[in-house]
């Protein structure tokens, strides 16, 4: 099969700067169907600018990018009905309840009531909301409006979830609860694009890594296929540590 067909999240040779920064560089890759891509980097590497390129809040000045077989430029509503995003900052309506919340994402997908609630009883049981969802938002702390947008994201089951650094303000519990909810989510054909610092949940769940720095892609394979690229049985940590050192030089 041509890796195209099979990709989730194409993209081909795109390049962001801001004025005479290139936040991205030049950079193509493809995220099969199914897999859980933890996508690495330094800070000021390029995650979160790829990510919003991902997702269409940037345009690219140069090159492609494709969810599901739909350009996000061209065809932009078809490829954002495929996608879920989770921002590093969790936003919610403040004079909303998490329930509230919960509610209007559902009518924004135009999800029936009942299938709203069978799913959204699972999601408050495993992501440990249901005492405080019926208080205002703006009472939460992090990682409660952490738990809340991740149910909030996983309620359609998207198609692609793209989401940045997850399990920032998760407690050990939730973490566990979501690292699960993910390999749940990648097991039924759907993918997950995950940008993350917390090298150990993508060692341990990552179908495939990708690094970028200064904007590239300098390496990108399953964690065996890094540590041949290293040429050392390492942890991921060293793996990233090693290669991004030896792209600086």
């Amino acid at each position: 099969m041509n890796v195209l067909e099979d990709s989730a999240v194409t993209l081909l040779g795109i390049t962001k700067c801001y004025g005479r920064t290139v936040a991205v560089d030049d950079l193509s890759l493809s995220v099969r169907s199914g897999e859980l891509f933890a996508f690495l980097g330094p800070n000021g590497a390029g995650k979160t600018t790829t990510i919003k390129l991902i997702t269409g809040l940037l345009r690219p000045d140069r090159g492609d990018i494709q969810v599901c077989g739909h350009h996000i430029g061209s065809n932009g509503v078809a490829a954002k009905a495929k996608l879920a995003y989770v921002p590093d900052q969790p936003f919610l309506y403040e004079k909303l309840t998490g329930r509230e919340f919960l509610y209007f994402v559902a009518e924004l997908y135009g999800i029936e009531n009942r299938r709203r609630d069978e799913v959204l009883e699972g999601l408050i049981a495993r992501l440990a909301i249901g005492d405080f969802l019926d208080h205002l938002t703006e009472s939460y702390s992090h990682g409660m409006k952490q738990k809340v947008v991740l149910a909030a994201a996983l309620l359609h089951d998207p198609t692609v979830l793209v989401i940045d650094e997850p399990m920032v303000g998760l407690d050990p519990r939730t973490i566990r609860a979501v690292k699960d909810l993910f390999v749940e989510h990648t097991q039924r054909g759907r993918t997950i694009f995950m940008s993350t610092h917390t090298l150990d949940i993508a060692e341990a769940v990552a179908d495939r890594i990708g690094i970028i720095h200064h904007g590239k892609l300098i390496a990108i394979g399953t964690l065996s296929e890094l540590r041949a690229l290293a040429r050392h049985e390492q942890s991921l940590e060293e793996i990233f540590l090693q290669l991004t050192e030896e792209s600086d030089g």
